[in-house]
């Protein structure tokens, strides 16, 4: 708290005090404890909806499909995990499109073994290929989900239940409890069932309308603090009117831990093909190459150009994440000049505007078969674009860290930032003003040496 005090008093004579306080919110938001409620999506949510389709002798066959509501969070690899605690003494008979982890103990039925008689089961999606027979529609996606913003068409999995012991009517079925879900690991917190108004379903020749017999939705929020107590990723800065170049605070992901050989990897070692494993392995836990951050990805942001009439940025994403291929990544970017992109080279674009007039936040993302494969560490894992801005005279400047961004995400979660006091200013930005206010210091006063002397 020292430290963060003489910052704030040091960086207030060198800005100003509406500087100060504006880079001081940046920096304290940059580091909340719990990030439940995103500023930047704050209607993003993943909705699970449950709707029975038909009875049968001794309770209901039902379709269940996960929404990704999220502007740009991904469910990535290995996918989606859900669960739930059944109300009464509920079986699932079979299903489609999905199946449980776990049979359970079904040594009580006789004749035909349930597919999963657990009190609390866990289900996962099937994965590509599986045979048509045990597919339904919008299933078997090894339960990756793209988010919403991205591509809407790939944010939904579905798959089928047939439930016993459950109850055959409206009024006997019970909603299940203690929905969880994991994506791929915890994060997410789930609220209970709510019985909504039943979903209503179009033909493909759209003449006829059906709809379910019963719904309830569950709806699931994210908290990065809740996925993981390290952050994912870290910024670095330049530009071309400073030599210096800011990099990732150190330890931002986590410090090397000397202690414990193979913590990490050197990508110098000699024998580093025997530590790394073979290409295209995705597994959850990081195996990051050794640095100084130790941030499973980097994004640099370089202000290049200077012209007339606009500016130029150059956005690379490095990943040193020996085991994970970032399939479908996409960059959030929040910077006031957002309103003024004039071209982006290589990347797809979509405009976030979260707070509706202000346009100062962009979702970026790979070209489909070229760069939207983000490779695991090595010579080709990393991904750039460049940006061109108008100027716009009435805020466009390069002091103060203008230029740079204010927030960035990578793949939903909140990078760390450097500190502001570190951000590359203007050659001589300080002296000006030191220069300024001295010579309106020895003015006053060789005025007041008038005065006495001429009294």
């Amino acid at each position: 708290m020292a430290n963060l005090f003489l910052f704030v008093t040091r960086s207030f004579f060198k800005l100003g005090s509406f500087s100060v306080l504006l880079l001081f919110f940046l920096f304290c938001s940059s580091f909340t404890a719990t990030e439940a409620y995103d500023p930047l999506d704050p209607n993003g949510n993943i909705t699970i909806k449950w709707d029975i389709m038909s009875w049968t002798p001794d309770g209901y066959v039902a379709v269940v499909t996960i929404y990704n509501f999220q502007q740009y969070r991904h469910i990535q690899a290995p996918g989606w995990t859900l669960g739930w605690k059944w109300a009464k003494k509920e079986v699932i008979w079979s299903m489609m499109g999905g199946q449980t982890t776990e049979q359970g103990d079904c040594s009580r039925f006789k004749g035909n073994i349930p597919h999963c008689c657990k009190k609390d089961p866990t289900v996962v999606d099937l994965l590509p290929g599986t045979p048509y027979n045990q597919q339904i529609a919008n299933c078997c996606k090894g339960g990756v989900l793209n988010s919403w913003g991205q591509d809407p068409a790939t944010a939904g999995s579905s798959f089928q239940l047939s439930v016993g012991q459950a109850g055959t009517t409206n009024k006997t079925v019970r909603v299940p409890r203690n929905f969880t879900l994991k994506a791929p690991g915890p994060g997410y917190t789930c609220g209970p069932a709510k019985i909504v108004k039943p979903s209503r379903f179009v033909t493909p020749d759209k003449r006829r309308v059906t709809q379910a017999l019963m719904t309830w939705n569950v709806t699931c929020t994210y908290s990065q603090f809740l996925a993981q107590k390290t952050p994912t990723c870290c910024v670095s800065l330049s530009s071309f009117y400073n030599d210096t170049i800011v990099p990732c605070p150190r330890c931002a992901c986590g410090c090397q831990n000397t202690s414990q050989p193979g913590s990490c990897v050197d990508p110098e070692a000699p024998h580093i093909a025997s530590v790394v494993p073979s290409t295209g392995t995705n597994s959850y836990t990081p195996l990051v190459q050794c640095t100084s951050h130790m941030c499973p990805v980097r994004i640099h942001w370089h202000v290049k150009l200077n012209y007339k009439e606009y500016w130029r940025v150059k956005i690379t994403i490095t990943n040193f994440n020996y085991n994970m291929n970032y399939t479908q990544w996409n960059l959030v970017v929040q910077h006031p000049n957002f309103d003024n992109l004039t071209q982006i080279f290589s990347f797809n674009y979509k405009s976030l505007t979260p707070y509706t007039a202000i346009n100062d936040t962009a979702m970026l993302w790979g070209v489909q078969f070229y760069n939207d494969l983000l490779s695991q560490a090595g010579p080709l894992g990393n991904v750039q674009s460049e940006l061109l801005f108008r100027k716009d005279k009435s805020t466009f400047t390069f002091e103060e860290g203008w230029a740079l961004p204010r927030r960035i995400y990578f793949n939903g979660d909140n990078c760390v930032m450097p500190p502001p006091d570190s951000y590359p200013w203007l050659p001589n930005a300080s002296s000006h003003q030191l220069v300024s206010t001295l010579g309106l210091m020895m003015t006053l006063l060789a005025a007041m040496a008038f005065l006495f002397g001429y009294v």
